[in-house]
């Protein structure tokens, strides 16, 4: 019951700062609605106002659904993608200095570009933001990969070998630990960008969808419509981080957590 009070006294403790940022920003933002009015940008309270009336409408799950599958859908198959060739690509350096000017190309190429070249080969489907967001975040997750795989301790890689360490073990056991701590903030990235991809994609090429949504109360000029929809879009963007990444990180990277002094 001690310990129980402890941790929840601990968790409630860390979460001050995180609270007076936010606190800080909803001041900032309502200051700044009280300096430019509510046609350049709304209170707080009237941003709420507008979200509460488009779930009381229905349209804030369906738009929510349709891009967070999209944003995620691309997400997944970037990370899968960039993970298993980022690390093979670190494992193998000829693999690597093949692929690292590919790599950098990909980098250099804004995402505007890729939608671009999206509509004109998917037009206005859903195909155009899984797209946009796996050539984008694609790379990213690869070049952390690589470069978690390249840093390996060798030492520890040698030692292991010495007693005979099967390539299955030594993988799973000596190598993918170090390459989690640069895999997850890749992740973590390549997540904030899918995010913001898949709705500047919708916007420019879509029907439907929270792009699609923010671009219908931009011609309507409806500010505290657009700031709603954004609204929406952190909410899930935290909510996938918090309950997607965060647990998942907890679970493969059990040496992170710290012991509590008795």
């Amino acid at each position: 019951m001690a310990h129980t009070s402890q941790t929840a006294w601990r968790r409630l403790r860390n979460s001050r700062y995180p609270a007076l940022g936010v606190t800080l920003f909803v001041m900032l933002w309502w200051v700044g609605s009280l300096c430019y009015g509510p046609f350049i940008l709304p209170s707080p309270w009237e941003s709420c106002e507008a979200l509460w009336r488009l779930t009381m409408e229905g349209a804030v799950l369906k738009a929510a659904l349709l891009t967070a599958g999209r944003a995620l859908g691309g997400f997944i198959i970037a990370a899968l993608l960039g993970s298993g060739f980022g690390i093979l690509a670190g494992l193998r350096p000829a693999i690597a200095q093949t692929l690292r000017p590919v790599i950098a190309m990909l980098l250099g190429i804004p995402p505007i570009a890729w939608i671009v070249l999206a509509m004109l080969w998917f037009g206005t489907t859903g195909f155009t933001p899984v797209f946009t967001v796996v050539v984008t975040a694609l790379p990213i997750v690869f070049a952390v990969a690589v470069e978690g795989a390249r840093t390996r301790d060798k030492d520890l890689e040698a030692m292991a070998r010495s007693f005979g360490t099967p390539r299955c073990m030594l993988l799973w056991d000596v190598h993918l630990p170090h390459i989690l701590s640069y895999l997850f903030p890749g992740w973590v990235t390549a997540l904030g960008l899918a995010w913001k991809v898949a709705v500047m994609a919708e916007l420019l090429s879509s029907t439907d969808g929270i792009g699609a949504s923010m671009a219908l109360a931009r011609i309507n000029l409806d500010t505290a419509e657009a700031l709603a929809w954004i609204l929406v879009l952190l909410t899930m963007l935290l909510t996938v981080e918090l309950l997607l990444l965060e647990p998942l990180q907890r679970r493969m990277e059990p040496w992170r957590k710290t012991v509590s002094p008795s």
